[in-house]
């Protein structure tokens, strides 16, 4: 070691402690190979880092591919069955409308001169038609006699009358439907309005 001062030897033994940990020890005493050499097998071991990696990629993107696929298949299936069951569902729907569809038939061939029998038939054509509606789900809107509601009735006119409260529904003109809770048609009434409601 170099004779000096205290402070430049110490110096001096801290830089080649961090050189000894930074610098693996050579085997068997020898010294360190030189970094050319070092450089090969690291090369080496890069290259075959690269062809996993590769191959790992190319795996990945085939797995994509084919969860796309299936991705498409399913979406295809599943547009598929939708369409099968609206079908399926509105063939049950025209089911129920087949007897009144028959009942109008025989109803036009009838060559009865009697109207009464012509008109008893169309009342009964008309209350199949009416079960065939309730069996899906619609119902008629009530409306005479009921208070004006914005939400089913759509007035066209208002009548004085003092036959029924003020804004209740006087006359029907067209009957509403509902279709569970959803409204298919308002119903189409006469608003009375008078001075004593």
């Amino acid at each position: 070691m170099r004779k000096g001062n205290g402070k430049t030897d110490a110096r001096f033994d801290l830089k080649r402690e961090d050189l000894e940990r930074e610098l693996p020890a050579a085997e068997g005493g020898e010294e360190a190979a030189p970094a050319a050499v070092a450089a090969k097998p690291a090369e080496v071991g890069a290259a075959s880092e690269v062809e996993k990696l590769k191959a790992e990629r190319d795996a990945l993107l085939d797995r994509l591919a084919r969860l796309q696929a299936e991705f498409d298949n399913a979406r295809k299936r599943t547009a598929r069955e939708q369409q099968d069951f609206r079908e399926f569902a509105a063939a049950d729907v025209i089911k129920n409308f087949l007897p009144i569809l028959d009942g109008l038939e025989r109803a036009l061939k009838a060559a009865s001169p009697d109207p009464t029998d012509f008109r008893n038939g169309i009342e009964l054509i008309y209350r199949q038609f009416q079960d065939a509606l309730q069996k899906i789900g619609v119902q008629p809107i009530l409306a005479i006699g009921q208070p004006f509601d914005p939400r089913v009735h759509e007035a066209v006119e208002m009548v004085d009358s003092t036959e029924v409260p003020d804004h209740h529904v006087f006359d029907e003109l067209q009957r509403g439907y509902k279709y569970k809770d959803r409204l298919l048609r308002p119903a189409m009434v006469r608003v009375a309005r008078n001075a004593s409601g």
